[in-house]
């Protein structure tokens, strides 16, 4: 599936990722008013991912409505809704409306790393996860996703009161805050100085998480799924879906029927079914 922050802000362009091979689309954070994110630059490139500093720019739930409305009548994949915010009670607002404008489910962002206020700050703490769930969950009818960090002493215990608080799933991971310096110029390249490390860099923390998390509740593994086999570990570590971001970037939309080719492939070598992979390596 595709995962939030890539190619989500466009009917059209969620259109593409359907037309790729994608299971299923997430949308861009949606925050409750628009904003023109950070300035650049805001993506340095590394041989192992990247760090992106956007700012979640994004057109605010007003103008994103119409969009979502749009992308309902034409893509017959489920579309799942990103909502961000500042408080509980934003993020419930943004929730409520995407999913009046068509979201299958949605998608609390609690784990943004580089924009004060509006990510890991709202779902850091027990207490601060606990009031966040409860308060979107009870703005929904439809199936609720927590993105956790892994940033965090203790994602489990994070990711429990997540489900004891109402949440469907959980998404293993956001990004993590890192930094470049050019050592030439001698200071630091993104304008906002930090961003989130995406790509290769962290799947094997990102699959740790999963494999502490799948006996919760349905888990989506996120980060630095690249092939068939970087899917395949998640699956195993007992991810249920999988999602697709800075692969993107690196190879293109390709990359969504490139893993579904490999994985067939491997599983008809293994004599498995889809079903029977998954959480594999737990057993």
């Amino acid at each position: 599936m595709l995962a939030s922050g890539i190619l989500g802000s466009t009917a059209s362009l969620l259109k593409r990722v359907e037309e790729a091979g994608a299971g299923a689309v997430t949308t861009k954070t949606i925050l409750p008013r628009p904003t023109k994110g950070f300035s650049n630059p805001v993506v340095v490139d590394l041989p192992f991912g990247m760090i992106n500093a956007m700012g979640l720019p994004n057109p605010g739930i007003d103008e994103f409505e119409r969009e979502l409305r749009e992308a309902r009548s034409e893509i017959n994949i489920p579309i799942i809704g990103s909502a961000g915010g500042s408080t509980p009670e934003e993020v419930a607002h943004v929730a409520g409306r995407l999913q009046d404008a068509g979201a299958d489910a949605v998608e609390v962002n609690a784990s943004c790393p580089h924009v004060r206020g509006h990510g890991v700050e709202l779902g850091s703490t027990p207490e601060m996860m606990r009031e966040l769930v409860r308060e979107v969950r009870r703005s929904l009818r439809v199936p609720l996703i927590v993105k956790l960090s892994p940033m965090v002493p203790d994602i489990r215990s994070l990711g429990r009161i997540a489900v004891e608080s109402g949440a469907n799933a959980l998404n293993a991971v956001n990004t993590m805050r890192a930094m470049y310096i050019d050592v030439e110029a001698m200071r630091p390249v993104l304008s906002n100085r930090f961003g989130g490390l995406s790509g290769p860099a962290i799947r094997p923390v990102a699959v740790r998480c999963v494999y502490e998390l799948a006996d919760l509740c349905d888990v989506i593994g996120t980060g630095g799924v690249e092939s068939w086999r970087d899917a395949a570990e998640m699956l195993l570590a007992g991810a249920k879906a999988v999602g697709i971001g800075t692969a993107i970037r690196r190879k293109g939309l390709s990359v969504f029927s490139e893993i579904k080719v490999g994985l067939e492939s491997y599983l008809l070598r293994k004599g498995l079914s889809l079903r029977e992979l998954i959480g594999r390596a737990r057993i």
